[in-house]
């Protein structure tokens, strides 16, 4: 599956690299990877990368996305890295492209490129672009290598998580020969301001359960305004405050926006991807999103995941 990829890759002299919207630190990691990755190997290539703020993700180096007029599309390719749905590809211009080719790790929900290199075995999008830099010989720098790390650790849970194997080892400790600096790197993703570790306190509070022990944590529109915080900020970072409960096998956080109410779905136990892409959303078996329409939508949700058996 690599072999077309690259073959793709070497027939454009223009690449424009989209990811999903909100993006996490594989969504930016695989991102930034990969135009380094094509920039060390084919230097007579133009490449661009295109998308929303990367916000929390921001202290990754050359993550600031270009701006560039339609025209750049003709005769380009299109990569698309870490996204299952066309609704989540942040800069809906990759159709524009002459071809397009995408790398995830997600689930399949649709047909999205001319080439799909999806494969689920992966902990992380980054951890795919990896194996396929090692796999097709292509040469990596120390800015590939440091933002393909970073996103394996994110996506991981810092190697935590069910979908870590020994590959994903053997793909992290051949991205640290490349000796960038780990303290930097985990100092920027762990470190949090003193109003950060609040919000988790009051996001602690308002945890609620239901008769199955699903918790979950419902943030209206004027409760958002209220923290002062992004909405990114409060569902993908809130998620995790209920992460460790014992007795809780699955969770979801609900946050409510002008532009719909985003859900973010996790369980140690059970398979909350068709729940999710029941609502129009997707990701992996244990960690997916969806945005719906209201909060009635969101409680029907919530009985769905109460439900949930082996």
């Amino acid at each position: 599956m690599f072999k077309q990829a690259l073959e793709l890759i070497k027939k454009y002299d223009t690449i424009i690299i989209h990811r999903h919207t909100n993006p996490d630190g594989d969504a930016i990691g695989s991102q930034v990877g990969m135009k380094e990755l094509i920039k060390t190997n084919f230097p007579q290539k133009t490449v661009y990368i295109v998308g929303d703020d990367a916000k929390r993700f921001s202290f990754m180096e050359d993550c600031s996305p270009d701006n560039i007029p339609n025209n750049v599309y003709d005769n380009a390719l299109a990569i698309i890295l870490d996204t299952s749905v066309r609704s989540m590809i942040s800069d809906g211009r990759y159709t524009l492209a002459k071809e397009t080719l995408r790398f995830d790790h997600h689930i399949k929900c649709e047909d999205i490129a001319d080439v799909d290199i999806i494969d689920t075995s992966y902990e992380s999008c980054c951890g795919l672009i990896t194996d396929f830099a090692l796999q097709t010989g292509l040469k990596l720098n120390v800015l590939a290598a440091k933002s393909l790390f970073t996103g394996m650790v994110t996506d991981s849970g810092r190697f935590r998580y069910d979908s870590v194997n020994a590959r994903t080892f053997r793909l992290a400790a051949a991205l640290k020969e490349y000796g960038f600096d780990t303290n930097k790197l985990y100092a920027n993703l762990y470190a949090d301001d003193f109003e950060i570790i609040k919000l988790r306190a009051i996001y602690t509070l308002k945890i609620k359960f239901t008769k199955n022990n699903v918790a979950y944590i419902i943030t209206t529109k004027d409760e958002l305004a209220a923290v002062k915080a992004d909405e990114f900020t409060v569902s993908r970072g809130m998620v995790g405050v209920m992460s460790e409960i014992k007795g809780v096998d699955t969770w979801v956080n609900f946050t409510e926006t002008e532009s719909g109410v985003l859900c973010e779905l996790r369980s140690k136990r059970y398979n909350v991807n068709p729940v999710a892409a029941k609502y129009g959303g997707g990701g992996h078996a244990k960690a997916s999103g969806a945005t719906i329409k209201d909060l009635e939508t969101a409680m029907d949700m919530l009985k769905d995941l109460d439900e949930l058996k082996e």
